[in-house]
């Protein structure tokens, strides 16, 4: 497996340089970033097992595992950027679940050319627009994620393009695939789009986002703050609706999140989070609601998150051994070296 790894990376060093290879005029830049994950997650009631967790990357109980071990390469070449990003472990393996084989290893691979400086045009398979939760632990300050990234969308296979229409606005559109596939040999095709700006400052940053396919529609918004230079919030909504013949279906999420830097080595996240299946629903939860405070410890490369998440249902979700209905209370330590 390292082998076949070793040796997409390299075929994505040589993607870009082969536009140019009668030009000696152009240079090329290449960035390499790595990082490596691993988490220990118990249950702290009497709890009936993994089975009590209904979020993505972290359904295991008294457990050591590898989140994921990911490298990614970035080079460009003149208007060029080549990206392939790769992951091993349960992130990348839940992530990628529609694929097989090397293609579960394959988090993103995409073609980039900036056709002027307002238009770039991207092709291949990329992380979804959708949501403030990215795959990636070093992109979160909470460990475990959230019921609204769960429930997807993960990823498109396509093409976008993002336009700067001037000062901090910018416009996304794109063509894809049905989500979460890298391949898929059919006609249905989905449109996804975003509307993005900012405040001149950066100190608030506003994303509204839009999925559009043959069964499923879906609206996001998100909204980033930074209150002081120690505080930060963020508040991600989503209302995904389904439509199977005459039949429909509906669920929607909310999620608050306050960060607090007590220092750059030191810092503490509360995320508030809510789920619900408005309608009959192929996911079944009901109503559910998430209360999860993590910490924030770097230490050199080091980057430690002791984490406390309850998770309650309205209808009973979660039990101990004994078949009990109970809320899940769960304590979570990571661990993450990025170099």
């Amino acid at each position: 497996m390292l082998k076949k790894i070793l040796i997409a990376s390299a075929i994505c060093c040589t993607i870009v340089p082969s536009f140019a290879q009668n030009d000696s005029t152009k240079k090329s830049s290449t960035t390499l970033t790595a990082y490596l994950d691993v988490y220990y997650r118990a249950l702290l009631k009497n709890g009936g097992g993994s089975n009590n967790n209904f979020t993505s990357f972290t359904n295991t109980h008294n457990s050591f595992k590898l989140g994921m071990a990911s490298i990614k390469v970035d080079q460009t070449l003149g208007k060029f950027t080549a990206s392939l990003d790769l992951g091993i472990g349960k992130r990348a393996d839940e992530f990628s679940y529609n694929d097989k084989d090397i293609l579960t290893n394959i988090k993103g691979a995409t073609i980039a050319y900036a056709v002027t400086d307002k238009l770039k045009i991207t092709a291949g398979k990329f992380s979804t627009h959708i949501g403030y939760e990215l795959l990636d632990a070093t992109s979160n300050r909470n460990y475990s994620m959230s019921y609204g990234f769960s429930y997807g969308p993960f990823f498109h296979t396509g093409f976008k393009a993002d336009i700067a229409l001037g000062g901090k606005t910018a416009l996304m559109v794109g063509l894809v695939d049905p989500t979460d596939y890298t391949s898929f040999n059919s006609k249905p095709k989905y449109i996804i789009a975003q509307i993005s700006s900012a405040s001149k400052n950066d100190k608030l940053k506003g994303y509204l986002n839009y999925l559009k396919g043959d069964i499923t529609t879906q609206y996001n918004l998100v909204v980033v703050a930074s209150l002081t230079n120690k505080v930060s919030t963020a508040f991600d909504a989503s209302i995904n609706q389904q439509k199977f013949g005459t039949r429909g279906s509906s669920w929607s999420s909310k999620a608050f999140y306050i960060n607090y830097d007590i220092s750059e080595k030191l810092g503490l996240t509360l995320r508030e989070d809510f789920f619900s299946d408005r309608t009959i629903s192929p996911i079944g939860l009901g109503s559910i609601n998430a209360t999860t405070l993590s910490g924030k410890i770097k230490i050199n490369k080091i980057t430690m998150i002791p984490e406390v998440r309850i998770d309650r249902g309205i209808t009973p979700l979660f039990n101990t051994k004994t078949g009990t209905a109970t809320n899940a209370s769960t304590f979570l330590v990571a661990a993450i070296y990025a170099f």
